[in-house]
């Protein structure tokens, strides 16, 4: 196949990190034009303005997409979905890409297939098929799901999830995580480095602690940011924190982080962290805590001990690296006793991480290269697995 322009929409830091070994290899190919559609929280500054990141990767995009609004609200991401699908219509409308690459589960991202839907322009799906029952993710993933043409899957079971939605099983490919390929070597910076970058002596024991509203409890997330909060004090260690995500209840977890760093000097708060830091934490940090799907896919190729803490992650699969707990506090506590331990930590040592070899990036961008874009692709079937 030649002559192809591939759009790629990202809405925010997690997914252009984990779409970046896919790009390369889309730009390194011959006959493929990338079209880099970047919205969504990229342009907020309360989450680091990662724009400019994406900028400064060598990464050109087309402007005009933004459509997150600042608020907090229940009306807020309806609200969002429609200035996203006006703007990325207006887009198409402009210049029809031949395909579009969406990933993941933001509810953001419904902007791209529903902007494509009036096109008829094919839409494949990364890391569709994977459950995550504490957020309105879950609702989005499989909506994504069904509104796409060809799915790039993590693992085989997610790939059989996808099947047993319907799907036939031509359009799904089992690729592994792209975010993988390259995240040691891009853990470039020295300890002083990251040191420095952070405010704190990463010699110490230091956590590194990432955590974001779990939407379907959405009622409880001051209470469960507070026993996160008491735990990481009564645990004696520093830690860096990053901001929490877009989602609907950031706000009280941002007001409450950004209290306890005023308060006590070892903790450091970082809006964002980009690649290069975020993965060298990972490297010198002693564990992961929080609920980020970063703690149980990432951390695993540092063989870095990860506390998951709530239901937000619940329904993944969880490599031997991953100590699942509750939101209170003696069951925080107990989880780091137990992820901070030598044996612990000599019981992952060997580990190998089931999401990724190092070669999804271009196993996927082949797919999306050599996949026929004609009326079989187009068409779909539900394929009924009922008696």
């Amino acid at each position: 196949m030649s002559g192809r322009e591939i759009a790629v929409l990202t809405v925010g830091r997690s997914d252009f990190t984990r779409y970046r070994p896919v790009l390369r290899a889309l730009r390194e190919a011959p006959d493929v034009t990338l079209r880099l559609l970047v919205s969504g929280n990229h342009f907020s500054p309360t989450f680091g303005e990662t724009w400019r990141d994406i900028a400064a990767s060598g990464f050109s995009f087309e402007a005009g997409l933004e459509m997150t609004l600042a608020g907090d609200t229940e009306a807020a991401v309806g609200k969002s979905i429609s200035l996203g699908t006006a703007a990325l219509a207006q887009a198409f409308a402009a210049r029809r890409p031949d395909l579009l690459v969406i990933l993941g589960d933001r509810y953001e991202m419904l902007c791209g297939p529903l902007a494509a839907l009036g096109f008829m322009i094919p839409v494949a799906h990364l890391h569709g098929g994977a459950v995550t029952e504490g957020a309105i993710d879950e609702q989005v993933r499989h909506a994504l799901t069904k509104m796409s043409h060809l799915h790039l899957t993590a693992i085989d079971s997610y790939a059989a999830r996808i099947r047993q939605m319907g799907e036939e099983a031509w359009r799904v490919h089992v690729v592994g995580v792209p975010a993988l390929d390259d995240i040691l070597e891009a853990a470039t910076l020295t300890r002083e480095e990251a040191s420095a970058a952070v405010g704190l002596d990463l010699a110490q024991p230091t956590l590194l602690v990432s955590f974001h509203p779990t939407t379907l409890e959405v009622d409880r997330i001051e209470e469960q940011t507070g026993d996160l909060i008491a735990a990481l004090q009564a645990c004696g260690l520093q830690a860096v924190i990053t901001y929490p995500n877009a989602d609907r209840g950031h706000a009280v977890i941002v007001a409450a982080i950004e209290a306890l760093a005023a308060g006590d000097g070892r903790f450091r708060l970082v809006r964002n962290a980009g690649n290069a830091l975020y993965g060298s934490l990972m490297r010198y940090c002693r564990a992961i805590v929080g609920n980020s799907s970063s703690g149980l896919v990432e951390a695993g190729s540092f063989r870095l001990p990860a506390v998951n803490i709530g239901r937000r992650q619940e329904g993944k699969l969880k490599p031997p690296h991953v100590i699942d707990c509750s939101h209170h506090v003696e069951a925080i506590e107990a989880a780091l006793a137990r992820a901070l331990s030598d044996r612990f930590r000599a019981g992952i040592a060997s580990m190998c991480n089931p999401y990724g070899d190092g070669t999804a990036g271009p196993r996927a961008a082949r797919v999306l290269i050599e996949t026929p874009l004609d009326h079989r692709l187009l068409v779909k079937k539900f394929v009924d697995y009922l008696p």
